[in-house]
């Protein structure tokens, strides 16, 4: 509608309007509001882009009429005007999301130069030289991101000019050459798009807003909003800004900076800046910038000022802040400010540091850190006592380490990721074009760029270590090889890269798991004193349950008893029962098998002394524990053509006809679970003896252990009283047998439709129910996972069928629903039933909110993600 408002000066604004005006507009008014110097802007709304979009990529009607009339009040504010030959205004034209995507969208610098402007720009700034280079980058910017012409067109030029010239850098260029530069410029725009490029400073604007827009859904945006989880429909704002130089002269600059050391946390200004430059020049990594400390000796006025500024945004913001500066004749001006990405280290340190500096709250401190980061801190490290061949030495810009085949090409890499390999990403620097590369590789390494380059942001937003601004690299792309000093490394080769330290090591290296900061215990234990939900851990051996309880967890929500059966020294006699031909044969396979069960048990409830461990009985297929079908055809057909042992050949025989029996169509669905508790009921007898008979030892050596007996896959209550009958009669066996009372629980996984919506019956015989997640997906999708994640669930993702993969992100709709129920009916019936969940959602931040709301007792998630289940329970409380 044209009484819409889709412009707002930044006066106008304010940081709670970010949705509407993007993270980068909603600051940029925010910080002239509070009184700091941000030069004149006005920012078009993302309900502007969202419309253009309805409209078939063409401006809502009114748009342009009011970016026209807030141009008037920066012309006002400037004394400049647009189009102006004598006193010329111009812009930058930048885009905005809501939710910070850096690197991601395109930015229009020096809008507003053509022919005659230039003349006006070089007698403002009596400097002809510095008018003609702003002049080549615009055409450059605005030929790439506007026309679409490609930037290396451009390059290749300017390359081509320094060569004839004899040149190495731009700045070699004198007011002459770069007329020359603009002239050619102008002949390529026409080449490339059949136009001549558009004199017109209004054209022009008006083209870079279109191409702002459109550019929401360019490939790379969609990519990164793909794997950053970012809406499609948020839209972007534009951010039309007038300029501030800082390639005037030496009293000028421009810079990127964080109030803390976005790497470690400590209370440093962390950044970088270069005198005489344009933004682009430091975040593309095209010259290697100096630390912001070096700006104290060259201009301390200046250096104090952005101190202050510094202490004062993060007062505000109560957040550490990412600014991107500019200083033109001495002056400071601010052109942005964000909340500052961070490692992992960084911001726990950060988020423990603030508020013991009474900045904020403990709450607040919980929320400040994303539970994602604390499974980066259990990134591995280089050993140090390696003996390590390093080859060359970058930039430290993101943390932890990795090893992998060094290649080339992003495209290149995500292909060798996705074949299961492990690679190294080697660029001479990354651009937005290669964000899918760097999500495939296990680390970044490029020769040039500092810590605030596109490489270095990226890497560390996704927890990838990262070395830049390796400059001894000679990367030939064509040869696909990189040269340091007379070492040759090729596509293929090994390397490992440090990105704590920036060393580039040749081969692979010995790693070392991390030790976990003060902080990280401080936090979580902040956690611990704020949540509802319990939390436990996935473990089947003592040395995993001894890491489950050192990373905090307060019990076992599932024992896989199956993985147990797989070690060498069992498997034989496992498969011994499976093809005894007698109950009686199966018994002996069995008693066999009870003295490792109990050991097994002995050691995993010794551990969790003190806590409760609930141990699942039996739950897969048991052909699962046989010889695969195939590899004995190809036995037996050896065997058959070399006429090899007879006795031999007729045991594989008989075992191929044994495995052929067992095996289903459809084995998730199939003889599995508690059906084989009461198909042989033997093998859950055997089961339940030895935690009994492990639970009776440790209590008469003084352990306090609770066993929590799991009957997997109950459809129906009739299956749970069958098999718990018999349980309770062992229990009742051991406790007379032994002398030793114990207390134990029995209870039941849900995970089939059926038991969710039976519940309220079902409670009436358990004691606790466990929601397994996996299966119960599955079969409320109709889903095989292994099926569905290989052939069609990506398609699913990727045309938005499904928001999310339901068997990393709990389906709230469909599955939550039914455990809703299951939760509701089942406590009308016992309101104290124990109620967990134990899929792989349990460590899912997103899914343990959900469990938080709906009432559960606890979650259970592998090991080293219960720091994570921590972190993320004590969130679901705060904010819920």
């Amino acid at each position: 509608m044209e009484g819409n408002k889709y412009v707002y000066l930044f006066e106008e604004g304010s940081a709670d309007l970010k949705n509407l005006l993007g993270g980068k507009g909603a600051n940029l008014a925010e910080m002239t509001n509070i009184g700091l110097t941000v030069p004149p802007g006005m920012i078009i709304t993302t309900e502007a882009c969202n419309a253009f979009y309805e409209k078939n990529l063409q401006f809502p009607p009114g748009m342009e009429e009011q970016v026209q009339d807030k141009l008037k009040v920066l012309e006002n504010e400037t004394g400049k005007k647009f189009g102006d030959p004598k006193a010329p205004l111009l812009v930058s034209v930048r885009s905005g999301a809501p939710i910070s995507m850096p690197g991601m969208m395109d930015t229009v610098l020096n809008l507003g130069l053509n022919d005659e402007t230039v003349q006006g720009l070089a007698a403002q700034s009596n400097d002809e030289r510095f008018a003609m280079d702003c002049y080549r980058r615009f055409l450059n910017m605005f030929g790439d991101v506007v026309l679409g012409i490609e930037h290396q067109k451009f390059e290749d030029y300017l390359q081509r000019k320094k060569n004839q010239k004899n040149y190495q850098f731009d700045y070699e260029l004198s007011a002459s050459d770069w007329k020359e530069v603009i002239e050619n410029y102008k002949q390529l725009i026409e080449k490339e798009t059949g136009k001549p490029f558009p004199q017109d400073p209004e054209e022009q604007l008006f083209k870079a807003i279109y191409a702002v827009f459109n550019s929401w859904n360019i490939d790379r945006a969609i990519v990164y909003r793909r794997v950053n989880k970012i809406p499609d429909d948020l839209g972007t704002a534009v951010n039309i800004v007038a300029m501030v130089y800082g390639n005037l002269g030496d009293d000028c600059g421009t810079g990127v900076a964080f109030t803390r050391d976005p790497s470690t946390g400590e209370k440093n200004l962390y950044g970088e800046y270069l005198t005489n430059a344009q933004g682009e020049d430091v975040v593309a990594g095209i010259r290697t910038p100096r630390h912001i400390s070096s700006l104290k000796d060259e201009m301390p006025d200046v250096y104090e000022q952005f101190v202050n500024t510094c202490h004062l945004l993060e007062e505000h913001y109560r957040d550490v802040q990412d600014i991107e500066f500019t200083i033109e004749r001495g002056k400071l001006y601010l052109l942005q400010t964000r909340k500052g990405k961070r490692t992992a280290q960084a911001a726990l340190k950060i988020a423990v540091d603030m508020v013991k500096e009474g900045l904020i709250s403990k709450e607040k401190a919980l929320n400040m850190v994303e539970p994602s980061h604390l499974d980066n801190l259990l990134h591995r490290r280089i050993d140090p006592n390696a003996e390590l061949d390093i080859a060359a030495k970058g930039l430290p810009a993101s943390p932890g380490a990795a090893s992998g085949q060094i290649i080339f090409n992003a495209d290149e890499a995500e292909k060798k990721a996705q074949e299961g390999q492990k690679v190294i990403l080697v660029r001479t620097e990354t651009t937005p074009d290669d964000i899918h590369g760097i999500v495939a590789s296990q680390g970044v390494l490029t020769s040039r760029g500092g810590m605030t380059s596109h490489a270095a942001v990226v890497a560390r937003g996704m927890g990838k270590p990262c070395v830049c601004g390796c400059e001894a690299l000679q990367i030939n792309y064509e040869k696909e090889t990189f040269l340091v000093e007379d070492r040759q490394f090729n596509k293929g080769d090994i390397l490992s890269v440090d990105g704590g330290t920036g060393h580039v090591i040749v081969g692979e290296v010995p790693m070392l798991e991390p030790e976990l900061s003060d902080e990280f215990q401080q936090l979580l234990e902040w956690a611990d004193a704020t949540r509802k939900l319990g939390i436990r851990a996935n473990a089947d051996t003592p040395q995993d349950a001894a890491k489950s309880r050192e990373l905090g967890a307060e019990g076992i929500g599932l024992c896989r008893t199956e993985h147990m059966f797989m070690g060498n020294d069992r498997l034989p006699i496992v498969q011994e029962m499976i093809l005894a031909r007698s109950e009686e044969k199966r018994k002996e396979a069995l008693d066999k098998l009870l003295p490792m069960q109990e050991e097994d048990f002995y050691g995993i409830l010794k551990a969790m002394s003190g806590f409760p461990v609930t141990i699942r009985f039996l739950d897969p297929p048991l052909h699962e524990f046989l010889p695969d079908k195939e590899e004995l055809l190809v036995e037996i057909t050896e065997l058959r053509i070399t006429n090899g042992d007879k006795d031999k050949l007729a045991e594989k025989e008989d075992l191929l006809k044994q495995v052929r029996q067992l095996t289903e169509f459809n084995p998730m669905l199939g003889h599995r679970g508690c059906r084989l508790g009461i198909t042989y009921p033997e093998i859950c007898n055997m089961q339940a003896r030895a935690i009994f008979q492990a639970t009776a030892r440790l209590v008469k050596e003084g352990y306090d252990v609770l066993p929590e007996v799991e009957i997997p896959l109950i459809g129906d209550i009739n299956e749970l009283s069958f098999v718990r009958k018999d349980v309770i009669e062992i229990a009742d066996k051991v406790i007379e047998e032994s002398g030793v009372k114990f207390n134990y629980m029995i209870g039941t996984m849900i995970e089939v439709p059926r038991a969710t919506l039976l519940s309220g019956e079902i409670a009436k015989e358990a004691e606790f129910f466990s929601f397994g997640t996996n299966d119960l997906t599955q079969t409320t999708f109709g889903f095989s996972r292994d099926d569905a994640e290989a052939k069609f669930l990506h398609e699913y993702i990727d045309k938005k069928i499904l928001a999310e993969n339901p068997f990393i992100v709990l389906d709230r709709d469909g599955v939550g629903r039914l455990m809703e129920v299951s939760v509701q009916e089942s406590r009308k019936t016992n309101p104290d039933l124990l109620i967990g969940i134990c899929g792989e959602h349990g460590g899912e931040p997103n899914s343990i909110e959900f469990c938080h709301l709906v009432g559960l007792n606890y979650v259970s998630c592998s090991p080293f993600r219960v720091p994570i289940a921590r972190l993320s329970a004590a969130q679901a409380k705060i904010n819920n």
